[in-house]
């Protein structure tokens, strides 16, 4: 028996939060790995060309998928919503990019935790979702949180926070575009169809802004591609419910804190920290009622 399969058994049998948390810690691991890598190159490379490369390099790790199967994940009808969806993607790649070369990490992280508060409003306004009390108060929660990272007023206003709020706009209208696709397309043709209509769209700004990437370079850019196709988060929460996956997506902040600090020399502010258990705080309340929703609209009628 070898011992890869020995590793996978065993791992297989931890309880689900200890995987879950195994997971997400490799979400935040990899997403602060991106910032980290575009950060460190930004000073020679335009982030247009980054992205670029970002996107071609991911494609190149997806591409086994798209010939499994016989290319049957290849096989779709929506190409306009995949067009549409391939925008906000890049746009949010820009948008990350950009911030990363801006606000320490740990900010990025924090900011990145709005995301749920962002989707439940996009779903009110766009989706038709009922604003029940419970989750207008916990929006309320999550806009706290969000001030008291940015700190409007009491701190110098960065165009990165800009640049990250953006990015986490546009990351919430993928989702959107997500949901709709999965309902007749496959996660695996999902991902691929990202791919393939980002890179179009990098080629274009990268062209104006190109520089060669160097052997060392393009090692890093190499690095980032395998990055961004990572699946971690969907696995942890195959792992555990989602309201503990939330929480424990607050462990992205203290790896980015760390990150950070080792590589940059960047000491957070304790207010990312306070937002940051704010925000998340707000989100486990949106992640704990959707969840109970679930739950009622599961239980079969009471025979009478």
């Amino acid at each position: 028996m070898s011992l890869f399969p020995s590793i996978e058994t065993r791992f297989a049998a931890l309880p689900g939060p200890v995987r879950a948390g195994f997971w997400i810690s490799c979400t935040g691991a990899t997403f602060t790995g991106m910032m980290a890598i575009s950060r460190h190159l930004a000073p020679d490379l335009d982030i247009f060309v980054i992205v670029l490369f970002r996107s071609l390099f991911g494609l190149a790790f997806l591409a086994p998928l798209a010939f499994q199967h016989g290319g049957r994940r290849l096989q779709t009808t929506r190409y306009r919503l995949y067009a549409i969806r391939g925008v906000t993607a890049y746009l949010s790649l820009v948008g990350y990019f950009y911030a990363a070369t801006h606000i320490p990490l740990a900010d990025i992280s924090a900011i990145v935790f709005t995301r749920p508060v962002f989707a439940c409003i996009a779903a009110i306004l766009f989706l038709g979702e009922l604003a029940r009390g419970r989750r207008w108060i916990a929006i309320g929660i999550g806009f706290i949180g969000g001030l008291v990272v940015v700190r409007p007023g009491f701190a110098e206003m960065n165009i990165g926070v800009v640049f990250a709020l953006g990015a986490v706009a546009m990351t919430v209208c993928n989702t959107i575009f997500i949901k709709a696709l999965s309902f007749t397309d496959h996660p695996d043709t999902i991902a691929i169809y990202q791919a393939l209509s980002v890179a179009p769209l990098a080629l274009i700004p990268a062209v104006f802004f190109w520089a060669t990437p160097t052997l060392e370079q393009f090692a890093w850019l190499l690095a980032m591609g395998a990055f961004g196709t990572q699946r971690t988060l969907a696995r942890s929460y195959a792992a555990a419910d989602a309201t503990l996956v939330t929480v424990l997506d607050f462990l992205r902040l203290p790896i980015a804190a760390l990150v950070g600090l080792v590589f940059f020399g960047e000491w957070p502010v304790v207010w990312v920290w306070v937002g940051g258990a704010i925000i998340v705080a707000s989100s486990f309340l949106l992640t704990q009622r959707e969840t109970k929703d679930k739950d009622v609209n599961k239980t079969p009628p009471q025979q009478t």
